[in-house]
């Protein structure tokens, strides 16, 4: 890593190192939310968009330019890495990733290949693009979790209890883990990509995790993770690990081998730093839904967000889930200098 790079306020937070001012960053925060978002992308398909180096790296450089964040967040989807290897899906606006076989038995398994390099070019192209365009701002690479990959896959498209996935983990271990080994393979190689080309920390979003009850996550999810994290060690790059509704699980994705647990906003970050335990960095965590009342409500909560997050090794403010598409920019831009302003030490 560059050595402005390593001393970015952000790597610094991640490592739990003494900072000059709390770092920000917003999930989501390139997107719907942006004018300049929504005319790049007029009439261009999302994985169409993943694919296009150009657009990537203008639609990752957007809220960069606009806001002022301490880090840049590779513009992609989590289910880019399977559609690279052949998995008939695609995002159906409005609804999300569609997937056109559904996975349910070993057959349906053989299409997941491992991943090569050579499947996603333009990650490499867009991910080097976007380095030399930051300088010395971190560029955080990103893929999904297995458990959230495997529930697309066997359920056919988002759902809210997650039932045919549940059944097959409790009902078909074997076939279960094998699904989460080869999606596990897929997700390391996918991160792996992402940083040889340039970037300087990874998130995994397992964001549907938080489905599933701690000593289940113990069995059918951690070992899995755990090896995602353990194959990024060499890299040298903070690992960043993000559920939903994940407040229970928080010890155990601590435990999964990330430096930095991201919380979202039904946890208090000093309850939060109880739960994960010593020797990690927290993220988060304000709710993206408070960014739709006035400045006044949004500045009293950062600001008991940045008190509560003092508690932490580290901290690195971000809202406690993606931002929102009807929230109005100047927000979060205003939200940015106050982190920055009100945090500085």
């Amino acid at each position: 890593m560059k050595p402005q790079l390593a001393d970015s306020v952000f790597i610094r937070a991640c490592r739990r190192e003494p900072v000059p001012h709390t770092p920000v960053w917003f999930m989501r925060q390139a997107g719907r939310s942006l004018p300049e978002y929504r005319r790049v992308r007029a009439g261009v398909e999302m994985l169409t968009a993943c694919a296009t180096p150009d657009l990537v790296v203008e639609i990752t450089m957007q809220p960069f330019r606009r806001y002022g964040t301490d880090a840049a967040i590779f513009f992609s989807d989590i289910v880019v890495p399977l559609k690279a290897i052949g998995v008939d899906l695609d995002i159906k606006p409005g609804v999300g990733p569609v997937v056109a076989t559904p996975i349910r038995d070993k057959a349906g398994m053989e299409v997941l290949r491992p991943l090569e390099p050579d499947d996603v070019p333009y990650v490499t192209e867009a991910v080097g693009a976007l380095t030399g365009e930051l300088g010395g701002t971190p560029l955080i690479g990103f893929a999904g979790g297995p458990f959230t990959l495997a529930s697309y896959l066997i359920e056919g498209g988002p759902s809210k209890n997650h039932d045919r996935t549940k059944a097959m983990m409790y009902g078909e271990p074997e076939l279960w883990h094998e699904l989460m080994e080869r999606l596990g393979a897929i997700t390391l190689a996918f991160l792996r990509v992402q940083v040889a080309a340039g970037a300087s920390a990874v998130q995994l979003f397992d964001s549907w995790v938080g489905a599933v009850a701690p000593q289940d996550y113990r069995t059918y999810v951690l070992p899995h993770t755990s090896k995602i994290f353990a194959g990024l060690a060499d890299l040298g790059v903070p690992r960043i690990h993000f559920g939903v509704g994940t407040g229970e699980l928080l010890g155990l994705m601590g435990e999964a081998g990330a430096d930095v647990v991201g919380v979202d906003w039904r946890v208090p970050l000093d309850e939060a730093a109880l739960r994960v335990g010593a020797g990690k960095a927290l993220q988060g965590n304000l709710d993206p839904a408070i960014l739709l009342a006035p400045w006044e409500v949004v500045e009293r909560r950062a600001r008991e967000v940045l008190e509560r997050g003092r508690v932490a090794e580290g901290h690195v403010f971000n809202l406690g889930h993606g931002v929102l598409p009807s929230t109005d920019p100047d927000q979060l831009a205003r939200l940015t200098d106050f982190v920055h302003e009100s945090s500085a030490r």
